[in-house]
């Protein structure tokens, strides 16, 4: 014979009914927002552009890329040189170089393949159609291997989910404290390692130092994968769902992996350098085409992400351990009588 608590109560089947009905499309609408809207309004806003030449030439040509309000943030050279230096930096996407001969385009299809077409749409097609020839030379040019630099981008997602699993193994499995962050630490090195041999070793579409591209590698994986179990040791199983959802809503439609923070809708672009997927990309970038520039941030951003979450691992174990367990009452039983 069944206890009555063994069935749930009729009353409650409509109203799970109704919640999965209502659920679903929300979840469904909030994907779509987070991977349509940016992809959409995907344009420049104050995109770093160098300027380089005479004094005169270079009000010119500032003046004629004011046409794009709010597109370009517009820095002084004093020649070409300062201007690859700027670029080799990460200081500007790109340059316009002012010379006798006519004006010359400098990009990095390394940094971003989509803003070095955009600067040559802008630039040397409105040049063209004033009848000016522009020279396009790429300063850091992408490997012949990924010149559209897809198979970097597509390797943001599997970084992401690898991240993922591995927090919600450790918080699946039970493991805590030590064991927990060792576990992660040691998986996030393998995650880098095999990653590093199949973009750099096997398809050739990160032409960096090897080591510092599994380092990388393997920073972004312990980013996200302490951050699941940390949230998950803190505040129970549901951590993990809640920052997945993090991380693949709002982290990689923001992270501006297939074309630059800059060309993305703020705050998104913003927000996306701050989470585990963009500040990743970011790093990747620098560390393989770009001798490490402009790689303390994100560096840092990743750090951050791995620390804190490692140290909520921590701590979650510890308040389990300092908090006594209640012991069950114990009932009397009446004496019998006689």
């Amino acid at each position: 014979m069944s206890s009555p608590s063994a069935t749930p109560p009729r009353k409650a089947a409509p109203r799970r009914l109704v919640a999965v009905v209502v659920l679903v499309p929300v979840v469904a609408a909030l994907a779509l927002w987070a991977f349509a809207w940016p992809a959409a309004r995907t344009a420049p806003r104050d995109l770093p552009l160098g300027v380089a030449g005479p004094a005169s030439a270079v009000t010119q040509v500032e003046r004629q890329l004011s046409a794009h309000a709010g597109a370009f943030e517009v820095h002084r050279y004093a020649d070409e040189p300062a201007a690859r230096d700027a670029i080799e930096d990460r200081d500007v996407y790109g340059a316009v170089v002012v010379t006798p001969q006519g004006p010359r385009l400098l990009t990095a299809s390394a940094a971003s393949p989509a803003v070095a077409q955009l600067l040559q749409q802008a630039v040397a097609g409105r040049a063209a159609a004033e009848g000016t020839r522009v020279e396009t030379v790429d300063v850091v040019p992408a490997p012949a291997k990924d010149p559209r630099g897809a198979a970097l981008t597509s390797s943001v997602l599997p970084l992401a989910l690898a991240g993922m699993a591995a927090g919600a193994a450790v918080t699946l499995l039970g493991l805590r404290g030590p064991g927990a962050a060792s576990a992660l630490v040691g998986t996030a090195a393998l995650t880098g390692l095999i990653a590093a041999a199949l973009a750099h070793s096997w398809l050739g579409v990160i032409t960096g130092d090897w080591w510092a591209e599994a380092g990388v590698f393997a920073l972004m994986s312990l980013a996200v994968s302490a951050a699941v179990a940390g949230l998950a040791a803190l505040i129970g199983p549901a951590g993990v769902g809640l920052m997945a959802a993090t991380v693949m809503l709002v982290g990689n439609p923001f992270s501006g992996a297939a074309s630059a923070p800059r060309m993305l809708p703020e705050p998104a672009g913003t927000i996306g350098q701050w989470l585990p997927p963009g500040a990743g990309t970011t790093l990747l970038r620098s560390v393989s085409f770009f001798d490490g520039a402009a790689a303390v941030g994100p560096a840092l951003t990743l750090t951050w992400w791995a620390a804190l979450g490692l140290g909520a691992v921590l701590l979650g174990a510890h308040l389990r351990t300092s908090t006594p367990t209640p012991k069950p009452t114990q009932t009397r039983r009446p004496a019998p009588v006689g």
